[in-house]
């Protein structure tokens, strides 16, 4: 389980959590996260204060929304505020190519590029959220207006 913290993408968000705050620190589990189920059970908390990374494919390029774990994201919503017909969730190759991370541990923060990010506002329900960092059995716990800051996301409302 050590050796999760070694990982190259976890050592990465730990890196820009501790640019952010010595506060934030990457936290491995007994159990799996890749799932926003598995998180919440893993961490005894409630599915809702789960963050789901989300990569979408833009037409120009690709928005990575930040959903509560009892959400969706809106296909129709997104469409809306980017002003396009032809959005898609990106696959897995596409996750690991723009984000560095595989799918389960796409984390909100030190991408391989730079992206677009949209931040449901439904995730300020929480005083704190957990959010992936780089890998399935890897979280960080932080609370909204911080997520706020460190992604330099914006609030939409993205979730149905």
């Amino acid at each position: 389980m050590e050796d999760i913290l070694n990982k190259e993408p976890v050592k990465r968000v730990q890196k820009k959590l501790n640019e952010f705050s010595n506060e934030l620190k990457a936290i491995v589990l007994n159990s799996s996260a890749r799932t926003a189920l598995e998180a919440a059970e893993s961490l005894n908390t409630e599915v809702g204060s789960i963050v789901k990374s989300l990569l979408f494919k833009t037409e120009d390029g690709f928005v990575l929304c930040l959903v509560s774990g009892d959400k969706r994201c809106s296909l129709n919503k997104l469409k809306k505020i980017k002003n396009q017909k032809d959005i898609s969730m990106a696959n897995a190759d596409e996750v690991k190519k723009v984000t560095g991370f595989t799918i389960g541990g796409v984390s909100p923060v030190a991408h391989l590029q730079q992206i677009e990010i949209f931040i449901d506002l439904e995730l300020n329900r929480f005083k704190h959220v957990f959010a992936a960092a780089g890998h399935p059995n890897c979280i960080f716990k932080i609370d909204f207006d911080n997520l706020k800051k460190i992604t330099k996301g914006l609030i939409k409302n993205i979730a149905e």
